[in-house]
């Protein structure tokens, strides 16, 4: 998944066995394998970029859930495709 990230312009380095960050100057996102097909992705955006990360994963074509939460943990925004 991380080269996915790393074809359209982001950074990747690997931080444990299985999972990688990736990150640009707007987002950095840790990514790790679970079971099945799905990948989990968590990490902090700019939230002026929050839609843009969606568009990165739209082209990826990849289905998703996006939470934005304030640094009080109170939901911000939501995006399901």
């Amino acid at each position: 998944m991380a080269q996915h990230f790393v074809r359209t312009g982001w950074s990747s380095r690997s931080s444990s066995w299985h999972g990688y960050e990736v990150e640009t100057s707007w987002c950095q996102l840790e990514v790790e394998p679970i079971e099945g097909p799905d990948i989990l992705l968590n990490g902090v955006v700019d939230p002026q970029h929050f839609d843009e990360l969606g568009g990165v994963l739209h082209r990826l074509g990849l289905s998703y859930s996006l939470e934005l939460y304030k640094e009080d943990d109170t939901l911000v925004r939501e995006m399901h495709v």
